[in-house]
């Protein structure tokens, strides 16, 4: 169901000084309220004017600007970006277009196609069911999944190797456990049927690294995924909704969009000589499916994700409602891999970032040549979809977009992920506050 929340109205300005007893005069000082989180305001959000919280209206208006620009340029359909700090929202920017094709408006409410920021949410499953003891770190993955006992490495010359330690928890987790990237299985198909399919596909491949010694972004979500069904005895999908959904008010999320819902799901641009272009048609998936895509299958909306990631910024509760514990939060951004698996999404290695439980972590931000505080946990879409969450600023910064290809460097979609933390930390200038 569509979010009905009831719309703020803006306070109004004493006329003149209140005579109290004693004659005295006490005026009000009014404090307007800010453009900049009007669309929160409207949609029943906490919210703040930017000074009261370290930011000046002059960066945040070049924040819009920049953003903004990049749609009039021709360079985004449209786009969303949300920054809130101590869990209140100082700026909540939506413009474009939802689908350049059809000229139809980009909304507050529109619908995105978040990809791999399905992937923290799946990390948040995994460690409700850590918290229960139901799975520790140092945990063989074959505990769980006894499929993946034997799995022999590839070795040098196509011959083929026993694993020297058995892939733990902590790896399937990072990254690290000796899957390869994503495109080692185009021709294995994972998600041809559904999640016990892809682990029969699986145990019958070897592994491309040791168990630990390689970062490789590929099927460990989705194997997480598996795991969350065994554990839980639910399926992902009705997991996720009572779990962690409902929990946090979180109305529009989900592996499909339903009724009236799909029209509202955002289409997924292309460029053509650099332009932006709409597709010949939005299809969106309206049904269950099959394949439960704990790596990449969710949609969402700004504020829903935002809900998500400011009650993991807030140690694991929104609203009174606790999804998590904090020292679990901890847990999650904290680095587990190896000083020789380095990070590589699209190459070369990054240095400064480590790996938690399904988030990157800032180690070094000078390192990592990033103004977001140390400790910052963040991921992104393959439709270049981003946000981040950083404990040191007490901030959070949600940003939409639909593109193929949208996060890759290469794939045509300006660096918003580059842009974005510059302005965000220009404007933020009281870190006091």
């Amino acid at each position: 169901m569509i979010r009905s929340s009831a719309k703020l109205l803006a306070a109004s300005a004493l006329a003149g000084g209140l005579f109290l007893s004693g004659c005295q005069t006490v005026t009000d000082v009014f404090v307007p309220p800010s453009h900049h989180s009007q669309i929160a305001r409207d949609l029943g959000m906490p919210t703040a004017t930017p000074g009261s919280l370290g930011f000046t209206d002059a960066g945040l208006d070049a924040l819009n600007a920049e953003f903004r620009g990049l749609v009039d340029q021709k360079k985004l359909a449209g786009v969303t970006t949300l920054v809130a700090r101590h869990g209140k929202v100082v700026h909540f920017d939506t413009y474009g277009a939802a689908n350049a094709t059809t000229g139809d408006a980009l909304k507050p409410d529109s619908i995105f196609r978040i990809a791999s920021m399905t992937k923290p949410i799946t990390g948040v499953a995994m460690m409700q069911l850590w918290e229960q003891g139901k799975w520790q770190l140092s945990d063989p993955v074959s505990k769980f999944i006894p499929e993946f006992a034997n799995l022999q490495v590839k070795g040098p010359s196509g011959s083929l190797v026993p694993q020297a330690k058995p892939m733990t928890m902590a790896q399937l987790m990072s990254h690290s456990a000796g899957f390869g990237v994503s495109a080692v299985y185009e021709k294995a198909n994972l998600g041809e049927t559904n999640l016990q399919g892809m682990i029969d596909k699986l145990a019958k491949l070897p592994l491309e690294t040791q168990p630990g010694t390689n970062w490789d972004y590929g099927p460990s979500v989705n194997i997480q995924g598996y795991i969350v069904e065994k554990l839980s005895g639910q399926s992902l999908d009705v997991y996720f909704d009572e779990h962690i959904f409902k929990p946090l008010g979180m109305v529009d999320t989900g592996f499909w969009a339903p009724g009236d819902k799909a029209a509202r799901v955002v289409a997924i641009h292309s460029y053509e000589n650099g332009a932006i272009k709409g597709p010949a048609e939005n299809r969106v998936t309206s049904e269950k499916p099959n394949f439960l895509a704990g790596s990449g299958g969710l949609m969402s909306t700004t504020e829903d994700y935002w809900r998500f990631a400011q009650a993991v910024g807030n140690g694991g509760e929104l609203d009174g409602k606790r999804i998590l514990k904090a020292d679990t939060v901890k847990l999650m951004r904290t680095n587990v891999l190896a000083p020789t698996a380095k990070v590589d999404l699209y190459g070369p290695s990054q240095e400064g970032i480590g790996f938690g439980m399904d988030f990157a972590v800032v180690m070094d931000p000078q390192k990592a040549g990033t103004p977001q505080g140390l400790n910052t946990f963040y991921w992104g879409g393959a439709f270049g979809t981003w946000f981040w969450i950083d404990p040191t600023n007490d901030l959070v910064f949600v940003g939409m977009i639909q593109n193929i290809n949208g996060s890759t460097p290469t794939g045509g979609t300006p660096p918003v992920r580059t842009i974005s933390p510059k302005l965000t930390y220009d404007a933020l200038t009281d870190r006091a506050k």
